[in-house]
């Protein structure tokens, strides 16, 4: 593996996208390819990882710039996971938002997922202190 670049992204390909997010099983998200690029274009910013021009990393926001932004989509290949890549992704994702308030992301049940956040400064909303309420609504 050559050294791994990162850049704010505004264009990426349908094909290169797709593999990325099937590469993590996040099928759900390429039985419509459209649709998933339609959500990357309404993304208030998306960072990219690259492994030699190979899209091995994404991560983008939901913003309103100001006063939230949401963590959404955050996948590395697995070729390319514990290597730091994620760490990085997030790092220049969140370095745009240093002054927003609330960064909020909802992710699986999975406890390497919640020991990459926590080691990242997030906190589950149950164990906030003092405590918050986070309350979400799913449409299957």
């Amino acid at each position: 593996m050559t050294a791994i670049t990162f850049e704010n992204a505004s264009q990426i390909q349908r094909d290169e996208v797709v593999e990325l997010y099937e590469s993590v099983g996040w099928m759900a998200y390429t039985v419509n390819p459209d649709l998933l690029l339609g959500a990357l274009q309404g993304s208030h910013s998306i960072v990219t990882a690259r492994d030699d021009g190979r899209l091995v990393g994404l991560a983008r926001a939901i913003s309103d710039g100001v006063s939230i932004v949401y963590l959404q989509d955050i996948l590395v290949r697995p070729t390319a996971q514990r290597q730091g890549v994620g760490r990085q992704l997030v790092s220049i994702l969140l370095g745009a938002y240093e002054g927003v308030r609330q960064k909020v992301l909802i992710t699986d049940v999975e406890e390497k997922q919640r020991a990459f956040y926590e080691s990242l400064g997030f906190t589950e909303s149950h164990d906030h202190d003092p405590g918050i309420r986070a309350f979400v609504h799913f449409t299957n």
